[in-house]
């Protein structure tokens, strides 16, 4: 949870926490960001709020974390936290003017994902066929969810028992926001969650009985384990330098768009927001039809 809150953030904390429904680690980053552009008004120019800055106050701020090495993308993170905090003050009235209304966000080279191969993904598959035991069948569980539905880390390591149905075929997972949404499951998956449902009967005690995924200890699952399990399977498989969950969810995406799945419906099922989060995967969908359109074209054979 987050430390006490300074008093000037007070408001604004509690609006992203009960009508935002921000995380307690996002709104960490807020307060730290807040605080940090504070520190550096009131030392340098002897603003003691923030609501009377200006935007050259604002821009000299960056030049600051510039010059001290701080990448592009970190500043953009610490000024949208800053806009927010300005649309907050519009919304309460509290200012007339947000002076970041004009600001352009500082330019940052993308960063393309490398996806796994279908190859790879079965390859690693094969490597968990093999085990029966407990940890066995909960880790090819692991890499089957992530790869057929594409959830987050945090939403896998929350997931809910009850939330399982292998009659319906359906999850359904608390995403960012604490937004709902229910994602069908393929049958091989609904076999491995049959024989996961099995051998997590056969724990000797079982503390978290209300999560669906648990360690041989009977307690819910952590982040970094599930991401060891990952790193750890891939790195068998797989040459790439990145291998974690995230690039699963990534190859999610990239295989539904490269056999021509809907983006609306890739959207909903990754429980993206706006479609524009959802398009950076297309960048692989379009590589594909590339490929095709030059082994299919014939005016490419002449």
């Amino acid at each position: 949870m987050y430390e006490p809150i300074h008093m000037p953030f007070r408001d604004f904390i509690d609006y992203l926490t009960l009508e935002k429904k921000y995380s307690p680690h996002t709104i960490v980053a807020y307060k730290k960001d807040l605080e940090s552009f504070l520190n550096f008004a009131s030392e340098g120019y002897d603003y003691q709020s923030i609501k009377d800055v200006n935007y050259s106050i604002i821009r000299s701020w960056i030049v600051s974390l510039v010059d001290a090495d701080v990448s592009n993308r970190s500043i953009n993170r610490k000024i949208s936290s800053l806009k927010t905090y300005y649309k907050f003050l519009l919304k309460t009235a509290q200012i007339e003017v947000n002076p970041l209304a004009k600001h352009r966000a500082l330019k940052i080279a993308k960063k393309i994902q490398v996806p796994f191969s279908e190859a790879e993904i079965e390859n690693v598959l094969e490597l968990l066929q093999a085990s029966s035991d407990f940890k066995g069948v909960r880790n090819k569980l692991i890499v089957e969810l992530f790869y057929s539905t594409g959830i987050r880390r945090a939403e896998l390591v929350g997931l809910q028992f009850s939330n399982v149905s292998v009659v319906q075929k359906t999850i359904k997972v608390l995403g960012k926001r604490n937004k709902e949404r229910i994602i069908p499951l393929v049958p091989t998956v609904v076999e491995t969650i049959q024989q996961y449902i099995e051998v997590r009967r056969g724990l000797n005690i079982i503390k978290d009985e209300s999560y669906f995924f648990l360690s041989s200890k009977g307690i819910k699952i952590y982040e970094t384990l599930v991401y060891r399990v990952i790193n750890t399977y891939f790195s068998k498989a797989s040459e790439k330098v990145k291998r974690s969950p995230h690039i699963l969810r990534h190859s999610f995406a990239t295989h539904l768009l490269n056999e021509g799945a809907d983006l609306n419906a890739v959207k909903e099922l990754l429980g993206h927001s706006s479609l524009a989060s959802t398009q950076v995967y297309t960048h692989n969908s379009i590589a594909k039809l590339k490929e095709v359109y030059q082994d299919s074209h014939p005016r490419n054979n002449n």
